[in-house]
């Protein structure tokens, strides 16, 4: 196959664009793979601050405009969360490939749409977020399919913080307060993805939720001040039954402001992996750690896994940043390989958004129908 690189458009120029590890300054590590052709958004003149900075050779006004007059072959669709099914299912129409941000979309009946439509044309459908991509994940799943920590009894994953109200965003962040996102479709979505990458498919779930807060106060950026009208619910926390008595808890909220726990922790009869929070943690901890009940002699139950380094592939995987996803769509086009993040693994991981809240709204455990 002629792996030229693959001309690309970005859709939405916000933060998960444009920022330091965002998807934007960090194409620049690729250009062997990608070449950035344009940059689309609604708010025109933001497009051409982006346009500008980044030496973008076109910029538009609308997704539209984008996919009619711009000579690329993919997209990637970084739009905020409610617009993510229509606006990726209009990308996948007009032939192209697709890198979305999470969640795939926020209806089941959009993300059906979106998978049939892929399939139908040939096209290849990434979908944030990237952490089973990142080494040490790999490894962590390494060990815990070779029987590391024998079988998986439970799991407790942490994917949330304070929410953006409560730091310096440096944008409005009222929409992420209010329905159609928050922070079980914006957070919650990484400990979804993470804990079914590394255990399989979730089975069952069952979900508390509601608001703790009818009224939040930015506490920092340029909106320090704003009374926000939350009407999304901000605390979620829900448990997966992966069957064989596994468990996992999960959380969706803006109430974790501080944590010095494992991001991850999965405990097994013979063992326990821990995986630490490296944006969160201020303990220095390794990214992974290793129980062994029958620890290696002298050196006591924890270990640090030796294929675990900061080595080669993790430094890549740490200046891509946000456009490692990028990165793996232009591998799985180039190789016809089905992606790590697909979208059959974004759906899955709706299903379980979705059915948490169901549960928490009906107080029942909920059986889940989809699969990766």
């Amino acid at each position: 196959m002629d792996r030229k690189p693959l001309k690309l458009g970005v859709l939405g120029t916000g933060m998960i664009a444009t920022t330091r590890g965002g998807v934007i300054p960090n194409l620049r590590h690729i250009p062997e793979k990608v070449e950035l052709v344009a940059v689309a958004d609604t708010v025109m003149e933001r497009a051409e601050q982006v346009q500008q900075e980044f030496a973008v050779p076109e910029v538009y006004g609308s997704l539209e405009e984008m996919l009619e007059r711009a000579d690329i072959e993919a997209v990637v669709n970084l739009t905020p969360i409610p617009f993510h099914g229509a606006t990726s299912l209009q990308i996948l129409e007009a032939g192209k490939h697709v890198v979305s941000e999470k969640p795939i979309a926020t209806t089941m009946e959009e993300t059906d749409a979106l998978i049939e439509m892929a399939h139908s044309k040939g096209l290849t459908f990434v979908c944030s977020p990237p952490n089973v991509l990142y080494p040490y994940h790999q490894e962590a799943r390494r060990l815990i399919a070779e029987g590391a920590i024998g079988q998986v009894a439970f799991a407790r994953v942490r994917s949330s913080h304070g929410g953006p109200a409560a730091g310096d965003w440096p944008g409005d962040p009222t929409w992420f307060y209010q329905e159609g996102s928050g922070p079980l479709f914006d957070m919650g979505v990484y400990g979804i993805h993470e804990i079914t990458s590394l255990l399989g498919p979730a089975k069952r779930v069952v979900g508390f939720s509601g608001i703790t807060d009818p009224t939040r106060t930015v506490h920092g950026g340029p909106f320090k001040g704003k009374e926000i009208e939350v009407t999304a619910d901000d605390n979620t926390l829900f448990m997966l039954d992966f069957g064989d008595s596994a468990f996992a808890v999960v959380d969706g909220t803006f109430n974790v402001n501080a944590a010095k726990s494992p991001r991850i922790e999965i405990f097994g009869r013979a063992g326990t992996l821990n995986m630490s929070d490296r944006w969160m943690s201020r303990d220095g901890a390794p990214p992974l750690e290793l129980y062994r009940v029958e620890a290696v002699p002298g050196m006591g139950g924890w270990l640090t896994p030796l294929a675990w380094s900061l080595g080669p592939q993790q430094e890549r995987a740490d200046m891509l940043g946000r456009a490692i996803i990028v990165d793996h769509l232009v591998d799985c086009v180039w190789e016809g390989k089905h992606p790590d993040l697909s979208a059959e693994h974004a759906r899955h991981a709706l299903e379980i958004m979705i059915k948490a809240i169901e549960s928490a709204r009906t107080g029942r455990a909920i059986d889940l129908q989809t699969t990766f």
